[in-house]
């Protein structure tokens, strides 16, 4: 945001209610994360948004930490530290591309400007977090910290039934629709005669 002035009126109202999505405990979390999966090559930035954003604004810590999740086919093959911001975006842009590969839906993705100018580093915390869930229910022995850190996503549970059975569940009332057991009419009188009531 370095080439940008200061926002007013409803920009300011709109961008102040962005950063307080932002979570200082959930920046923590991530950070221990990357660090421990992207091992001793990754210095931790000091706490603070601003910091946060610096350490990933480049791209070069993204994809070391997309490439550590994919193990041996790592995805990204090329990443260098430049200071050329076109290049940084474009390295951000590959962390994306990566990252949806991996398994990430398109509603849970930053876009490069959230990140580069800061614009939302909540949505860049929500990226991480869905990438942390994905890698955790992968299981696949790429993830490295602890498992806690996230939940797993939930996974498909298909059941096969036979033919027999089927036919067997097309006899049966479902209880949305109502039952008709219990049900009698003993003690009804016909229609048309006058109630019994007894004194």
């Amino acid at each position: 945001m370095s080439n940008r002035g200061p926002a007013f009126g409803m920009s300011r109202e709109v961008q102040s209610k962005i950063d307080k999505k932002y979570d200082p405990e959930l920046e923590e979390r991530l950070v221990e994360w990357i660090v421990a999966q992207c091992g001793s090559g990754v210095d931790k930035p000091e706490p603070g948004k601003t910091e946060f954003q610096n350490w990933l604004k480049n791209g070069c810590v993204l994809c070391d930490f997309i490439n550590s999740l994919y193990g041996s086919n790592k995805p990204i093959k090329s990443i260098k530290s430049t200071s050329m911001a076109f290049k940084q975006m474009e390295q951000i842009s590959m962390f994306l591309k990566a990252a949806e590969d991996y398994g990430i839906t398109k509603t849970d993705m930053f876009q490069t400007v959230d990140l580069f100018e800061g614009k939302d580093l909540a949505a860049v915390q929500r990226t991480l977090m869905a990438l942390g869930c994905v890698a955790v229910t992968k299981n696949d022995g790429c993830y490295k910290g602890d498992p806690n850190w996230f939940h797993r996503k939930a996974q498909e549970n298909r059941r096969d039934f036979s033919e027999e059975q089927l036919t067997e569940g097309k006899s049966v009332i479902g209880l949305q629709m109502g039952t008709n057991k219990g049900a009698s009419q003993a003690g009804m009188t016909s229609y048309g005669q006058p109630r019994q009531i007894n004194p």
